[in-house]
């Protein structure tokens, strides 16, 4: 069996280091290089291009929704898991829209992870069952909706502000002019139906995008 060469990227060494513990205690799997924020995911991917990237989401500077989108901008066949404490049908759905090929949550079995990152690395859909009914619910809530209506470069832009970042750390996180994130601001607030980032916050809070 081929080895499995995998890119791991959490902001947390503690949480980097069990699951390195667990991939290369597992025949051929083998973790190449692990990173702690998504500007050094997307980095380290151009480098070395792993088969597989296992991406968290929630991460300091630029997450891992905008990691994984530059990734897959950058090379259409890669192949990315994410692995995140966010259980909830908007982070599911654009991560899977973008192109990733997985999702698994945090708390799932160790045995879980392994079986995923297997999956992916074949080219494999693979949605954990915590997060199936996510996949597969029918109607969403009306701020779900809301959200849906965003782009991707928006969605990020919109997480940013809600997490508290100011117009010009968002410009240089993901290498804009202030004039560009101030004009997706407007249109966000426009399609969101809110004057504030206030606002902006409640729904990323209660949505699950962002921690209270």
């Amino acid at each position: 069996m081929d080895q499995i060469r995998i890119l791991l990227a959490d902001d947390h060494e503690v949480v980097r280091a069990g699951y390195r513990r667990l991939l290369e205690n597992t025949s051929n799997l083998e973790v190449i290089d692990e990173v702690a924020c998504g500007e050094d995911a997307y980095s380290r991917y151009c480098d070395l291009h792993p088969d597989v990237v296992v991406m968290d989401l929630t991460m300091p500077g630029m997450g891992g929704l905008e990691a994984s989108r530059r990734i897959l901008a950058h090379d259409d066949s890669a192949k990315i898991l994410v692995f995140s404490v966010h259980e909830n049908e908007v982070m599911l759905k654009r991560a899977l829209d973008m192109g990733v090929l997985g999702y698994i949550s945090k708390r799932s079995a160790s045995r879980v992870m392994v079986e995923a990152v297997r999956k992916v690395a074949a080219g494999e859909m693979y949605v954990g069952q915590e997060m199936m009914p996510y996949l597969v619910k029918g109607k969403l809530s009306p701020d779900s909706e809301q959200i849906t209506g965003l782009s991707p470069r928006e969605f990020e832009v919109f997480r940013l502000l809600a997490d508290s970042k100011s117009v010009n750390d968002i410009a240089e996180l993901l290498s804009l002019s202030p004039k560009t994130v101030g004009h997706h601001m407007t249109h966000i607030k426009s399609k969101l139906g809110i004057t504030n980032i206030a606002g902006l916050t409640r729904i990323a809070i209660r949505l699950g995008i962002i921690s209270p």
